[in-house]
């Protein structure tokens, strides 16, 4: 799974889509996006990482259902808010006794380095 995100990710600004800092979790995935907003929207590039992520999941025999209808999501408006959303999204692993340091959670990543601009 962790490998079909990586993959679904580097083929994302093909959709005007970039996935920043991600940690995928045993039961849920937080991910911050940028979006170029021309053809894309988040509704969009979520169903599409939902289908990359399920097709790998029923090659490896596990049945569906593998999603809950939808997703939570939270606009960021300045770096200091990105800051704090992902020293929370990061802690995850830690929080809920996984590992000790969220260094250690091999399940994170961040395929596209994502900039906040003031509009």
């Amino acid at each position: 799974v962790h490998a079909s995100i990586e993959a679904f990710a580097l083929a994302g600004p093909e959709r005007d889509a970039w996935l920043g800092a991600y940690v995928l979790m045993p039961d849920h995935l937080h991910a911050l996006v940028a979006l170029d907003g021309r053809e894309t929207s988040l509704s969009v590039w979520m169903k599409a990482l939902k289908n990359a992520i399920s097709k790998t999941l029923r090659t490896d025999g596990i049945a569906s259902p593998h999603w809950q209808k939808g997703f939570f999501d939270h606009v960021l408006r300045s770096t200091e808010s990105y800051a704090q959303k992902w020293d929370y999204v990061r802690e995850n692993p830690v929080r809920a006794g996984l590992v000790r340091r969220w260094e250690d959670w091999p399940y994170r990543g961040e395929p596209h380095r994502l900039e906040v601009r003031k509009l």
